[in-house]
C-alpha cells in the first residue's frame, strides 16, 4: 500500500523468514558460527535457542544457503508428528525413498544413505525447527540417530532449534543421555539498543530505499522500549508506523507515529 509513496520495491518489515532481509547482528553471527563449527567438526547434536521472533528460522535458511555442496541437508520446519511419521519425513527430506515404512527399515535406509555420503567425503546435517514441540519419545529417537557413526566420526549432525522451553525440556531427568550428547549450545539474545538503527536501515536498504525515509532518535527509542530488541516485534511496529506515516504523508518517522502504531497493536 505504501511502497510507491516511500519509493520502495517491496515492504521492508514483513515478518516472513526471508534470508535476503536477514540482519547479521552480533548474536546471530555468533549463533551461525556455533552451527558451522558443530557441523564441520561433526559434533553430533547442536542446540540453538531463542525467544519467539529472534530470527531463528531465518538464521537456519541463511545457514542452508551458505553450506558447502559436500554437505547434504534436511530442514524440518514443523515436527508435530508421531515419532514414526517424523522419522519418515526426515528420510524423505534427504531424498531417500524408503523401501518400507517401519521404524527399523527407515533407520536402515537412513544409515545406508549416511554411509554412502561418508564414503564420498560428504557431511550430512539435519535441522529441526520448533524443537520445543518434540516430546520426550521423539527426542529420544533423535538421540538414537546420533548412534549412526563410524569409529572416527558422527555420520549425522543434528541441529535442534527452538524456543527457551527446549532448554528446559532437555534438562528433564529422562533426557539426561540426550543432554549429555549436545556438544554445542547457543542462546540467541535480542538485538542491542545500538543495533536497532542499523537493523532498520538494513531492511530499508534491501527494500530499495533511497535514504529519504528516516526514523528519528525519538522513534528509535520508543521502538526499542516497546520491542525489547526482538526483530519480529520491531518489524510489526515499523510496518504499522510506515502505514501511519503514509496516511499523514510524512517521510520521517517520529515518536508520535510510533505511538499511533502501538495504539493499533493493543
Amino acid at each position: 500500500m505504501y511502497e510507491t509513496f516511500f519509493g520502495l520495491k517491496e515492504k521492508p518489515f514483513n515478518v516472513t523468514a526471508d534470508p535476503s532481509f536477514f540482519f547479521m547482528s552480533k548474536r546471530h553471527k555468533e549463533a551461525l558460527s556455533h552451527m558451522i563449527y558443530g557441523i564441520e567438526q561433526r559434533k553430533g547434536i547442536i542446540s540453538i535457542t531463542g525467544e519467539i521472533g529472534t530470527g531463528k528460522t531465518t538464521l537456519c535458511r541463511v545457514l542452508l544457503n551458505s553450506l558447502d555442496k559436500k554437505i547434504r541437508s534436511a530442514f524440518i520446519l514443523n515436527p508435530n508428528f508421531s515419532s514414526l511419521e517424523l522419522l519418515h519425513i526426515i528420510v524423505e527430506d534427504f531424498g531417500i525413498y524408503p523401501s518400507k515404512k517401519s521404524k527399523v527399515s527407515l533407520v536402515s535406509d537412513l544409515n545406508n544413505f549416511l554411509i554412502k555420503e561418508s564414503q564420498k567425503n560428504h557431511n550430512v546435517v539435519l535441522i529441526i525447527d520448533e524443537s520445543q514441540n518434540l516430546d520426550p519419545s521423539q527426542l529420544e529417537q533423535i538421540r538414537l540417530l546420533t548412534n549412526l557413526e563410524t569409529a572416527k566420526e558422527k555420520l549425522l549432525q543434528i541441529i535442534l532449534v527452538g524456543q527457551p522451553e527446549l532448554k528446559e525440556k532437555l534438562e528433564l531427568p529422562n533426557l539426561k543421555q540426550l543432554c549429555q550428547r549436545i556438544a554445542v549450545k547457543y542462546h540467541i539474545l535480542p538485538l542491542d539498543n545500538e543495533e536497532l538503527a542499523d537493523y532498520i536501515k538494513h531492511r530499508l536498504d534491501v527494500a530499495g530505499s533511497n535514504g529519504d525515509l528516516k526514523f528519528n532518535g525519538d522513534a528509535l527509542g520508543q521502538i526499542y522500549n516497546s520491542s525489547k530488541g526482538i526483530p519480529r516485534m520491531i518489524n510489526i511496529i515499523c510496518d504499522r508506523a510506515l502505514l501511519a506515516a503514509f496516511v499523514e504523508e510524512k517521510k520521517e518517522i517520529d515518536g508520535s507515529l510510533i505511538e499511533k502504531a502501538m495504539q493499533e497493536l493493543k
